[in-house]
Parts: structure tokens; C-alpha cells; sequence
């Protein structure tokens, strides 16, 4: 057992080394068994301008995955864009991949989380400028005045960076992986100055950890909240060319209730409107963590 753990501990540290050095510390985990394939779910309606999609993914707690939902939240700052994490395959492993901001949207896997990320890079939408604007062709924007020319449609770069992914399989390598390297447009990313989850986002992942309905052993890989339609409580926030990267102001959701589909032609098709998230509780720590350069 001491000799397994000890190899597993030289494996991490080696991954460690060849992860790019232009990324920020977080948090290090590996993992014995995959994730569970990414739940079908829609995206909802954005709730004002300014804000950018952070799709779901599956987080590791508690000796188990736990879904943390697709949420619409403030970037830390004017030309911000998020690169997901993800899930890979190493030395026997999966290996989580933080997140993180940039100017450049880079690797994450092949892994097509849609609404944007196709699995090559990002065509949600783009900065102009001091303000952000919308692909339509893939993100639910909301309607009537007020958006103008933060919106447009390009379904071109759609097709042209999105990564087939019928099963659903949300990692990369391994048995039953996606199988996806980092492209040159994918590496640029790497010379970016870095950033790590915002505030909000880290209070997002924390609330999720400490519900048991997030975990897959709960909810055999279908979670009860795939995707919040408005952010969560405590998170009154709005971004604006105005505000320059401040989080400040009220948030007004879109009050439709209705869950739009998904046709971008990535994988993801409409479920059903997700319900509020439950109240943030205290986290608990995990079990393996190590800090890395990612």
C-alpha cells in the first residue's frame, strides 16, 4: 500500500513538471475511476449583458465526483475569456486540469461541454472593445432592447471547431477518452498571464461539494441541478464596459422560465429548466489535494 501510494505521488509530481509554467497554482487531485459522462442539459437564458458562460463539470469530493452546474457569471476583468477544466488520463490516473482566465481561450481536453465550447476553443461570443457580444448561434441571450450590437451569428466557426462527442465522455485519454491534443491555435493561451475561478465561482463549487444530491454515487451521473438560470444567492453582480472589471450592481434574471435548446450542433440538447441551488454550507476539505503549476 506504501509503495502503491509512493508511485502514485512520483507520477503526480512528474505531471507537475511538464504542465506549462505560464499557468497559476491551484489545486492538484487525482483520481482511480473516470467521471461520469456529462449530463444533457440547456443552457439558460443570460440575465442581462456582461456576464460569460462558465459551463458544468464534474469536481472531485468526498471520494466521489460531484457536478458543479453551468452558471452565467462576471469575468474578473475586459477581455477575459475561460478556458474550462478537464479530466485526463496520466500514468494510470485522472488527472484534474484547473480552469482558468486569460486573454486566449486554451486546451481543455477536446472535451465538448457546447454552449461555446465545442471542444476547440471558444465561439460563444467575442470582446469588442470594452463590452462582450453574444454568438446567438450558440448562447441564449435575452430578448427585447438592450443588447444591440452585443449580439450577432456565426455559425461557420461552429462547425469548424466543434469535436464530435455522441457518448458524452467527459475526459480526455484513456480507455474510452477523447482523443485530442493541443492544436497550435490551442497553445497560444500558454503565453497568457493566467488567472484562477473568480470568487464567484469559487463560492459556486463549494456550495455543490457540500450537497450529496451534486454526487454521482447519489444521483448515478444525473444530477438534480445541471444548470442554474440565474446565479447564485449572495452573488448580486453585473459587469459593464462602465464598470471596467468591477463586480458591482443588481443582476435582473430573465423571469420566462423558459430552458432554450441548445442548436449548435454540439452535443448538448435540451432537458429542462434547473431549479435554484441549495443554500451554501461549509465545505469539507478533500481528500487528496497538491498544490500544482497548471
Amino acid at each position: 500500500m506504501r509503495l502503491a501510494r509512493s508511485v502514485r505521488w512520483l507520477l503526480l509530481a512528474f505531471v507537475v513538471i511538464i504542465v506549462p509554467l505560464s499557468s497559476q497554482a491551484g489545486v492538484f487531485i487525482s483520481v482511480g475511476f473516470a467521471p461520469p459522462v456529462l449530463p444533457v442539459y440547456a443552457q439558460p437564458v443570460c440575465p442581462e449583458p456582461g456576464l460569460m458562460w462558465v459551463p458544468g463539470y464534474w469536481a472531485y469530493g468526498e471520494d466521489d465526483y460531484y457536478w458543479v452546474p453551468g452558471a452565467w457569471e462576471p469575468a474578473p476583468y475586459v477581455g477575459a475569456l475561460w478556458t474550462p477544466g478537464y479530466w485526463g488520463w496520466f500514468g494510470g490516473f485522472f488527472v484534474w486540469h484547473p480552469g482558468y482566465w486569460g486573454q486566449h481561450v486554451g486546451y481543455y481536453g477536446g472535451v465538448n461541454y457546447g454552449y461555446g465550447y465545442g471542444g476547440i476553443g471558444f465561439y460563444g461570443g467575442m470582446w469588442r472593445g470594452g463590452f462582450f457580444a453574444y454568438n446567438t448561434a450558440v448562447m441564449h441571450v435575452g430578448v427585447g432592447g438592450g443588447w444591440g450590437d452585443r449580439v450577432y451569428e456565426d455559425r461557420t466557426i461552429v462547425e469548424r471547431n466543434t469535436i464530435i462527442n455522441n457518448t458524452r465522455v467527459s475526459y480526455n485519454g484513456g480507455p474510452g477518452g477523447i482523443n485530442h491534443q493541443p492544436a497550435p491555435e490551442e497553445r497560444i493561451a500558454d503565453r497568457d498571464q493566467h488567472t484562477g475561478p473568480t470568487s464567484f465561482q469559487a463560492q459556486h463549487e463549494n456550495t455543490f461539494r457540500s450537497d450529496h444530491s451534486a454526487y454521482a454515487k447519489f444521483n448515478g451521473g444525473n444530477p438534480q441541478h445541471t444548470a442554474l438560470d440565474r446565479p447564485l444567492g449572495g452573488e448580486n453582480h453585473s459587469f459593464s464596459n462602465e464598470n471596467r472589471g468591477t463586480t458591482e450592481g443588481n443582476i435582473h434574471p430573465s423571469n420566462d422560465g423558459y430552458a432554450h435548446p441548445n442548436n449548435a450542433g454540439t452535443t448538448h440538447q435540451p432537458e429542462q429548466k434547473e431549479s435554484n441551488a441549495k443554500p451554501e454550507k461549509k465545505p469539507k476539505p478533500e481528500k487528496e489535494k497538491k498544490d500544482e503549476q497548471h
